[in-house]
């Protein structure tokens, strides 16, 4: 992510992904909800740290005011997990400014140091609120340059934090990145990601979910950590230069990791990791923790809409050593 090649994908990307470049989780992800649980909550339940940060990245090219919409941010109701009874509040919070993304602490897989860096922009807690059961809050209008610009991007950033602060229930919710504040109509050219994603799974074995971190070409190995994934199928690498590698899966409340070499084709590329259920029995209300370093330990980023597109293999990329 530090030279050209990088800013020409993103360009690419933002050509041909338009359409579905807001929602988080995005249509090529399939992923119903992210997950925050309160800081009451075990972790077994699928949450290692109740915190959640994600990026969203507004073009150089996009001058008038953006919102930030979360849907069903209450935590009641029809959607979210229940753990005994209704006690749960979660806040989100919005920051720009210098050092909102730039900030190592920010960038990081858990809620320490000053991961929080930036100026403020906005902050709403929400508990168990019928009103916002099943419907939008809008956070904003934010002015684009209100976020921190990142010449490498090419655009300003705007850091939201979903924290749990209180209660042991999970709040599962959505984000969508709007020109409007009443409606989802998308940034065009616009991205979100993400260094640590928490989700819920579908329960229906049928749905194949996918996330997609990006390799820069620095990366010469990786480590993919999963949290909680209660054995619950497969966990499937593809890229342009891997037809499908499985990867260790981790049981109740514990972590597995999978550390392997990148190839030099895969620099600069993204990988898709897809998520399996098994057939029997079903594992329902499975929600999943999964982070990605590098050889230096640095956390890699997760892009709602993968840069350079979705990567298909290309059996005519060559012959390679024999190994992962």
């Amino acid at each position: 992510m530090k030279n050209l090649s990088l800013l020409l994908l993103f360009i690419v990307a933002g050509i041909f992904s338009r359409a579905f470049s807001q929602p988080v989780p995005a249509q090529d992800e399939n992923i119903p909800f992210l997950v925050t649980f309160g800081a009451d909550a075990c972790p077994s339940w699928g949450d290692d740290n109740f915190t959640q940060t994600f990026f969203f990245l507004i073009p150089d090219e996009h001058t008038e005011p953006v919102y930030i919409r979360v849907y069903n941010p209450a935590i009641g109701g029809s959607i979210d997990e229940l753990n005994g009874y209704w006690d749960t509040k979660v806040n989100y919070s919005v920051y720009g400014g210098d050092e909102a993304w730039s900030h190592p602490d920010a960038q990081g897989v858990a809620p320490e140091g000053n991961y929080r860096s930036g100026n403020l922009l906005a902050s709403r807690t929400f508990g168990n609120e019928p009103e916002y059961d099943a419907r939008w809050y809008t956070f904003g209008p934010f002015d684009p340059v209100e976020g921190e610009y990142i010449e490498k991007f090419a655009g300003h950033i705007i850091k939201i934090i979903a924290q749990g602060i209180e209660g042991d229930d999970g709040s599962l919710y959505r984000y969508f990145l709007s020109t409007q504040p009443d409606q989802n109509i998308p940034v065009e050219g616009g991205n979100a990601f993400a260094y640590s994603y928490t989700f819920r799974m579908w329960d229906d074995p049928s749905q194949v979910s996918h996330i997609y971190p990006f390799i820069d070409d620095e990366t010469v190995t990786v480590e993919v950590s999963n949290f909680d994934w209660d054995y619950d199928g497969i966990i499937r690498l593809v890229s342009v230069d891997r037809q499908g590698q499985l990867l260790e899966v981790s049981g109740d409340n514990n972590w597995a990791h999978d550390r392997f070499t990148i190839y030099e084709a895969e620099r600069n590329t993204s990988l898709d990791l897809q998520l399996h259920k098994r057939e029997s029995p079903v594992v329902r209300n499975n929600n999943v923790v999964i982070s990605i370093k590098n050889q230096y330990d640095q956390a890699l980023p997760f892009y709602v809409i993968p840069i350079g597109g979705v990567p298909q293999y290309q059996h005519s990329i060559g012959v390679r050593p024999s190994g992962n």
